[in-house]
């Protein structure tokens, strides 16, 4: 069993999972290229917000086994946890790009020893562990080093922001190694704080699992996000037409949003679609139709706005109840509604300033501020924050409500 951690990349899942070995008495050394969150972490405090985070990093930090770095070190386990986005070709197609990937296993050649294990937790194209090997064997080969027994394995997350620490413990893993050895190695490193079932697998296997999960997310939400556009043009209220329809015992029809983000269902799926863009014809659909519902709450907007309209956005995030911008549907709307010259109003209530892309464009306020200033409102984010809003509060205003939140 490994009793030292080198993760690789401190942000949304490598900081708690860092965090959590370290609490169990695993001597942990976190690794990012960004000198502040290094010192940020070092002192005990975190650069994300995830409840009780705060406490589990202060915790690992004081008690002397988490430490962070900017380089790494040597370790029995080297865990990667970096972000894998997508690049838009020429042409217009997505396709993966594992500069972070290949730059995270091309660092720990310096320092890795015969036998240690190197887990992937990146969500990652198929084929990606295999690459990681490949990187780390042609680094050794530059530096003059035979490492004999290096293991390799992927090993997905499938934490939810807001509930990370208790998911990180009690959801299912898979283990998904180059080697059945590999395999039950990492089996065995999660087992350290991991109460539910781990399932042993190949490496390829284990990556096509993770994006099949968000990819299957994908197409559920782009049904319901289709089926409003369909209800828009046919003058009919979608958050009745979903409530009456989930009455059926075998149907369970999401709400529909703005579209989709995230680091995750946002981007997944491309890697499918990048790998086999022949069969993945209803998963580019799908993106498709959550990509575009943008577009269509902007010209819902445009619609419902005169030429000095001020338009409140309430929401920013991902999702609801999270500081989580990353590819942000409502970030869009909020920037091509300002740039179209609209005066913009952003209301989010998990963070204190503006993304780079709003600055200087867009104006944070408060909740009341923004229904004070407001000509129309445009609900992107079912936050807590927003759950008591009424037509009687929007008196006199547009309302665009892409979440069906605001009540009579």
């Amino acid at each position: 069993m490994s009793s030292s951690l080198c993760v690789l990349g401190l942000g949304y899942i490598g900081l708690p999972t860092a965090s959590i070995f370290a609490t169990k008495g695993r001597q942990v050394l976190g690794v990012d290229v960004v000198p502040s969150v290094v010192e940020i972490i070092n002192s005990g405090r975190i650069h994300i917000q995830e409840p009780d985070l705060d406490v589990l990093v202060r915790a690992a930090v004081q008690s002397g086994y988490l430490k962070a770095a900017l380089k790494p070190a040597a370790a029995d386990t080297f865990i990667i946890a970096v972000p894998t986005p997508f690049s838009v070709t020429a042409s217009g197609a997505r396709v993966p790009d594992l500069k972070y990937v290949e730059a995270a296993a091309r660092s720990v050649a310096p320092v890795v020893a015969a036998g240690n294990l190197i887990i992937l937790e990146s969500t990652s194209p198929v084929g990606t562990t295999e690459k990681i090997k490949v990187w780390i064997d042609d680094e050794l080969s530059k530096l003059g080093r035979k490492v004999d027994g290096l293991l390799y394995a992927h090993c997905p997350e499938r934490i939810l922001p807001g509930q990370m620490l208790k998911e990180l413990v009690s959801n299912d893993r898979i283990c998904g190694g180059l080697t059945p050895e590999a395999s039950e190695k990492s089996k065995a490193l999660y087992e350290i704080f991991c109460t539910a079932q781990i399932f042993l697998t190949d490496a390829r296997t284990a990556e096509l699992a993770k994006l099949t999960e968000n990819a299957f997310r994908d197409v559920n939400i782009a049904f319901a996000n289709e089926l409003s556009l369909i209800c828009d043009r046919l003058d009919i209220n979608v958050w009745e037409l979903i409530r009456l329809a989930n009455r059926h015992p075998r149907v369970k029809i999401l709400s529909p949003g703005p579209g989709v983000g995230g680091h995750c269902i946002a981007v997944d799926p491309w890697f499918i679609i990048d790998a086999a863009p022949a069969e993945a014809r209803l998963m580019r659909t799908a993106r498709e139709v959550n990509d575009g519902k943008p577009h269509h709450v902007i010209a819902q907007v445009h619609a419902a706005a005169g030429k000095d309209a001020v338009v409140a956005c309430l929401g920013l995030a991902f999702k609801a109840n999270v500081d989580d911008l990353r590819e942000s549907p409502a970030v869009e709307i909020a920037e091509q509604l300002a740039a179209a010259g609209l005066k913009v109003l952003a209301v989010e209530p998990h963070v204190t300033a503006l993304p780079k892309v709003l600055q200087g464009r867009a104006e944070l306020v408060s909740l009341a501020d923004a229904l004070a200033r407001a000509s129309v409102v445009v609900l992107l984010v079912d936050h807590r924050a927003f759950a008591g809003l009424t037509l009687a509060q929007l008196a006199g205003k547009k309302l665009i409500d892409t979440r069906g939140v605001v009540r009579a």
